[in-house]
């Protein structure tokens, strides 16, 4: 049985970690709290893109643009999006093991290579040495700017444009509420337009000046860049959730370790006065 004096040296080491995870806890939340605000402010602006694209594309035909045209696949891409730190539950751990599902489902089809565009150290440091890491994209800030997803995006443009790659998949983690996330597989190049209702061909239709091509070349990219840009905040809201779970749970565990250990030191404080008061009536008993 441990003495007292270790069994307060655990209390004590454990009031600490109690007091770290729970200021944890408190920054993932008001950090969760921002994400969440991005997220709704930038999807009207996202939503009317997605519009458009459905309207533009519903008209032209799909080959009109390269970014649209399917070619046969050789080489098939996956971007996906990790934490750069460790403490949030499963977050890193559930997209880690969609892609490795991507990467066997692609490698069964015949001669079809794959490789990785990293964004978070978390995936990098898992695949560095498991697969072919083409770029990688680490210390992500806590709110994501718009130009960390534009940069992402034209390098995706410049590496589907050249032939290096003929598919390109997102992997990231979507946000649906604190206790709920999910991993989401989407393709992003070529671009699959969004489903959307039959054109309206009426006066409420949408007229495109100069012409709907020409719009149509300045949507794409754009809407590549919103895509990234959502995925990158919905995994930063997702992340900072899973932080705020998993700290809370673990600062409830370390109140009920502290007490057990508190029970151990108290049931030590009583077994260690019972032996002295028995020592001390032996002690009686033999004087006399």
């Amino acid at each position: 049985m441990a003495s007292m004096r270790d069994i307060k040296r655990q209390i004590t080491s454990v009031e600490s970690t109690k007091k770290i995870t729970r200021a944890m806890k408190m920054v993932a939340a008001a950090k969760l709290r921002k994400s969440q605000e991005r997220a709704e402010n930038a999807k009207p602006f996202f939503d009317k893109t997605k519009e458009t694209l459905a309207d533009i594309t519903a008209r032209i035909d799909d080959d009109l643009h390269p970014l649209l045209e399917k070619r046969d696949v050789k080489k098939v891409g996956y971007v996906f999006i990790t934490g750069d730190r460790g403490l949030c539950g499963a977050y890193n751990s559930r997209v880690i093991k969609e892609v490795e599902k991507g990467l066997k489902e692609t490698e069964k089809e015949t001669e079809k290579e794959t490789a990785l565009i990293t964004i978070g150290k978390k995936g990098r440091d898992y695949f560095k040495n498991k697969a072919e890491i083409i770029s990688e994209y680490i210390e992500i800030e806590d709110s994501p700017g718009f130009s960390t997803a534009t940069n992402i995006s034209n390098e995706l443009v410049e590496l589907y444009t050249e032939g290096i790659l003929d598919e390109v998949h997102l992997v990231y983690t979507e946000f649906n509420s604190v206790v709920s996330q999910k991993v989401e597989r989407l393709q992003l190049l070529p671009i699959e337009p969004p489903e959307s209702a039959e054109v309206n061909d009426s006066e409420e239709s949408y007229l495109y000046d100069p012409s709907a091509e020409e719009v149509l070349s300045a949507v794409l990219p754009q809407y590549l860049k919103n895509v990234i840009f959502g995925a990158l905040i919905q995994s930063k809201a997702s992340e900072f959730a899973s932080r705020m779970t998993a700290m809370d749970s673990a600062t409830d565990n370390a109140e009920d370790m502290i007490d057990k250990l508190k029970l151990s030191y108290n049931r030590a404080r009583q077994a260690a006065i019972t032996q002295e008061l028995s020592e001390i009536v032996g002690g009686a008993e033999a004087l006399e």
